[in-house]
């Protein structure tokens, strides 16, 4: 079963990519820019929640699944990330900290999967923490305005990216520790 609903979810999330990014160059005005943008990014990455419980509700659950879903958040983090350095709405260094982490870590992985150590790698909480701080930080920092006029988004989304990045940094080293004793075992 290689395109099941939930799969099919998890690669929406990869086709948004372009979608999002293409909203920035098209010639409306930035407020609206800002909230299709947005919408578009909230939508997307609920099917985050959504592919999963969906994929264990229909008992959908596949390897192929599972390998796809980090990596579409991954991708649309990074690429709308991307887009707010551009928009001179992040920080470089928030930037390198999450895309940085994310080669990291996945090549991490993928060298514990090379010696069979995958659980030392396996998901944790504060990768959950990491992944769902980011999901709720871009679409304030997209948004760029005052919700409500009340909430200002970018300087709550400028707060959470922050807070968002120390996960970041905290979840890698919580991984690099795990992986540390087998990394001794094999380098020589």
């Amino acid at each position: 079963m290689f395109f099941t609903v939930p799969t099919l979810l998890t690669l929406t999330r990869i086709v948004a990519i372009p979608l999002i990014v293409v909203i920035f160059y098209l010639p409306l005005e930035m407020a609206l820019k800002n909230l299709i943008a947005t919408s578009m990014f909230v939508v997307f990455a609920l099917t985050d929640w959504l592919d999963g419980y969906l994929a264990r509700k229909m008992n959908q659950t596949s390897a192929f699944g599972a390998f796809l879903d980090p990596v579409a958040d991954k991708f649309l983090v990074c690429a709308c990330l991307l887009v707010l350095l551009h928009l001179g709405r992040t920080d470089v260094f928030v930037a390198l900290i999450i895309i940085g982490r994310e080669i990291a870590i996945s090549a991490l992985r993928e060298w514990m999967a090379q010696l069979g150590a995958t659980k030392s790698v396996a998901v944790h909480l504060l990768g959950k923490l990491k992944t769902t701080s980011q999901m709720v930080a871009i679409p304030f920092l997209l948004y760029d305005g005052f919700l409500f006029d009340v909430l200002d988004t970018k300087r709550t989304g400028v707060i959470l990216i922050w807070i968002s990045a120390v996960l970041t940094v905290w979840s890698m080293v919580y991984y690099l520790q795990k992986s540390l004793p087998i990394i001794r075992q094999h380098v020589k």
